[in-house]
């Protein structure tokens, strides 16, 4: 049977959930994924100890093909973490030591098994880490075996590096190198693990090309490359950043209400593209929910904001979550179980804190000079009351069923207990 235009499974859904944006050839990966399992792999750089919102839609992408029994690969760059992946951003990422590499690698791990199924069977996911062949690669004979394949002027062609010329920022030598380790490595993986697919966002689009290319000069072997669009929300904000700050997957980052929170408010047009690609909810039942319009489309969006918890964090956890949320903000609850909470001594609150460092120790905002400024803009609460004072304390007396509920703007909440 086909539909959108293709006869694999994986395809069809990719397609009609909206992950497909580029791809070198899609009859032949589609002839590919139809005649038996096609191993694909993902690449994520270690640049911090959590993956956030950013790397979703590339970790969705893993799990539909583990539904489709395909074999996907998650490379984690222990390697190319040393130069750091400069496509689109302003400046050189700062070089990281090999403890905070090994300690990113341990916090990415940790995040993609929260969604993906490990394991040794045909679509378990294998984590592969380049260093594995980065870190024993000579610099004359990589020159000699894969640099001769490169043209400067192809390279200098590519969006992420014209982007950052344009702009007379320069870019170094090492990052330069960034796109041949990354060609080299979807090589790697076709010679040790049979890769023949290499996907990821549409930022990447050049240097995917770039190592489909190097496997057929070198190797006479076809691979392919498939891309996913570059999402953004429909004001035109990045995905997986908010005022506060990136929105991780990690809960040691963020505590599952914030993730939740997150996905409740997004904007009202983002709702059903977001169902089709954040949760495994039917189609039709993703076109029935964003079909919602008015106060109507806030249950869509607890929805959203339940289902894509609950792939994060587990079915209980993003009901807790809904709950606290419910009992907040529908029965106006001040406090609520499920709520972040921040620990103060007792000593302390009986001397008074004031608020602006209270909201900034707590973590709602980074520093004190935000906290005053929220303050003056009358974008902070206390147990639901606007604080117009930046100094007023707060003591033992502010506290309700033993917590204080501080607040900033509408979207982000904590508790306060006394430790």
């Amino acid at each position: 049977m086909v539909e959108n235009g293709y006869s694999s499974s994986f395809m069809q859904e990719a397609s009609a959930r909206g992950f497909i944006f580029q791809c070198t050839d899609p009859q032949a990966l589609d002839e590919a994924m139809a005649k038996g399992p096609v191993a694909a792999y993902i690449g994520f750089d270690p640049t911090a100890d959590s993956l956030h919102v950013g790397s979703l839609i590339q970790i969705m992408m893993l799990r539909l093909l583990q539904k489709h029994g395909h074999r996907p690969v998650a490379l984690v760059g222990g390697g190319t973490a040393r130069i750091g992946d400069p496509s689109f951003r302003e400046e050189a990422r700062r070089l990281m030591t090999e403890d905070i590499i090994q300690s990113n690698l341990a916090g990415i791990e940790g995040c993609l098994r929260q969604f993906l199924r490990f394991g040794e069977n045909t679509s378990d996911v294998r984590l592969v880490n380049n260093a594995d062949w980065l870190d024993k690669l000579a610099y004359i004979d990589l020159l000699r075996d894969v640099g001769v394949h490169f043209s400067i002027n192809r390279m200098l062609a590519f969006d992420s590096v014209k982007n950052r010329l344009d702009r007379d920022q320069g870019l170094t030598f090492l990052e330069f190198n960034y796109s041949i380790l990354q060609s080299y490595d979807f090589r790697e993986l076709n010679r040790r693990h049979g890769v023949t697919l290499q996907l990821g966002g549409s930022d990447q689009w050049g240097n995917i090309v770039s190592g489909v290319d190097l496997v057929r000069r070198t190797d006479q072997t076809q691979v392919m490359g498939l891309t996913t669009p570059l999402l953004t929300t429909s004001s035109g904000a990045k995905m997986g950043k908010t005022a506060n700050g990136a929105v991780w997957l990690s809960e040691a980052r963020l505590p599952v209400f914030d993730y939740w929170q997150f996905w409740r408010n997004v904007e009202d047009a983002d709702t059903g593209r977001f169902l089709r690609l954040f949760t495994e909810l039917p189609l039709d039942e993703c076109e029935r929910l964003a079909a919602f319009e008015g106060a109507d489309i806030n249950e869509a969006k607890k929805i959203l904001a339940t289902e894509a918890t609950a792939l994060c964090h587990g079915r209980e956890a993003a009901e807790a979550a809904a709950e606290a949320a419910r009992k907040t903000f529908e029965e106006g609850q001040l406090v609520a179980d499920d709520l972040p909470v921040y620990t103060v001594s007792e000593a302390d609150l009986a001397e008074g804190i004031p608020v602006f460092r209270l909201l900034a120790e707590s973590g709602l905002v980074k520093t004190n000079g935000e906290a005053r400024r929220l303050i003056r803009g009358g974008g902070a609460r206390v147990n639901m009351v606007a604080v117009k004072d930046e100094n007023q304390l707060i003591t033992r007396q502010d506290t309700v069923d033993g917590a204080i509920r501080l607040s900033s703007g509408k979207k982000h909440h904590i508790q306060v207990r006394v430790a």
